[in-house]
């Protein structure tokens, strides 16, 4: 518990450091965008953003238990968790036609094979880099970020808090200048520390779930 909150308090300090560095630089230049010529619209093109723009995003989706590990590496008897729904509202902010911060925060529920329940509410902070490409006038997104905070779960009566981390790549069609939607893939990593070092584990879940962003 204590080595999650210390690495928590680690990764804000170095993420608002960072934050403020790039807020003292200066404002982009103007029409940094380059002209590209109407028959030439296979490969990747210059970003549609510039400092300042921002997206907010609603998702649902499906979570798969994957594995377990421990200092032995995969824990054999599995997850005992099955496919469970979930979802997360998430906010960017652009400090570069290409990078992006923001938070996230959501929920998941999954049943177990007790017939019991298991709830898990991450939340962080979070942090990618956009590619955007065009096909025959289709405009195409592909975020990569990785979240970095904390979980809150229950099982019966056992509740847990730690670090939560989530790697995801996703690909977003721009549909008009206010809305986007795509597909997610997101890699859970839920580290799980007890007093005890040997009883130590990591749950692995894959997220695939489908999103709704807004741009303003």
């Amino acid at each position: 518990m204590q080595k999650a909150f210390a690495f928590l308090f680690l990764w804000c300090l170095l993420f608002f450091s960072g934050l403020s560095v790039f807020a003292q630089e200066g404002e982009p230049e103007e029409n940094s965008e380059e002209e590209v010529p109407s028959d030439e619209y296979e490969g990747v093109l210059p970003s549609l953003y510039s400092r300042g723009e921002q997206t907010f995003s609603f998702t649902l989706g499906a979570v798969l238990p994957l594995f377990y590990t421990n200092d032995q590496g995969i824990v054999p008897d599995g997850t005992h968790t099955n496919v469970g729904g979930g979802g997360h509202l998430s906010y960017n902010y652009f400090l570069a036609p290409r990078f992006f911060v923001g938070g996230e925060a959501g929920g998941m529920f999954a049943g177990t094979i007790g017939e019991n329940m298991l709830y898990l509410v991450p939340f962080g902070l979070r942090a990618g880099y956009q590619f955007t490409f065009s096909i025959k006038n289709l405009r195409f997104e592909i975020p990569v970020s990785l979240m970095v905070g904390g979980a809150t779960q229950k099982y019966l009566e056992t509740d847990y808090f730690g670090l939560f981390l989530k790697p995801m790549l996703s690909g977003f069609f721009r549909l008009n200048p206010d809305w986007s939607f795509g597909l997610n893939f997101g890699w859970w990593l839920i580290p799980e520390w007890t007093s005890e070092r040997r009883k130590d584990m990591t749950g692995h879940f894959l997220e695939i779930s489908l999103s709704a962003r807004y741009h303003f």
